[in-house]
């Protein structure tokens, strides 16, 4: 018999079989998460690390209107975003900062080291769980953790990428 085969000899399905298995249950998962039943973006909206901030970026974002403005659609209210902090846009792929008054940042919300997806804003810095590297919120640069040794090919640590936005209004869209 051959790897490509779905089962062995004594009739058990191959570990090729299994992990495609396996593989294609967790495209399907993933897949399904992707999308609502009515039709909306996908995603919850803005979320922070867990407080109160938390609940009004939540209660913002479902308000928010998807009319286009010259930008496009409004990340999310001037309002949501707290000063020194920032809340986490699942689904629009950022996290949205404001390092001092009226200054909005947008970055990734993917860290720099392995990939995975930022999880918090707090205390000046955004968080990822994974491995415990931090991110300033002002230009996205690894503070701490594994992030910081990852480098570009100036030997300089890989920062956050970087979103334009700008204010129209009460409103943080993309510039």
């Amino acid at each position: 018999m051959t790897d490509e085969q779905a089962t062995t000899q004594d009739g058990s399905a191959s570990r090729r079989a299994l992990l495609l298995g396996v593989g294609g249950a967790g495209a399907a998962a993933v897949l399904a998460a992707c999308g609502n039943d009515d039709g909306g973006q996908p995603g919850a909206g803005p979320t922070t690390g867990g407080d109160a901030a938390t609940a009004a970026a939540t209660t913002a974002a479902s308000g928010q209107s998807s009319a286009p403005s010259a930008g496009g659609a409004a990340l999310a209210r001037v309002a949501d975003v707290p000063v020194g902090g920032g809340v986490i846009l699942a689904a629009q792929g950022l996290v949205l900062t404001q390092p001092v008054v009226g200054q909005f940042r947008a970055f990734s919300n993917i860290c720099t080291h392995q990939r995975c997806p930022l999880s918090g804003v707090d205390g000046g810095v955004i968080s990822c769980n994974c491995h415990q590297s931090r991110f300033s919120i002002d230009d996205g640069a690894p503070k701490s953790g594994p992030a910081t040794t990852v480098k570009d090919s100036s030997g300089n640590p890989v920062k956050l990428a970087q979103t334009p936005v700008r204010v129209e209004g009460d409103r943080i869209v993309k510039a």
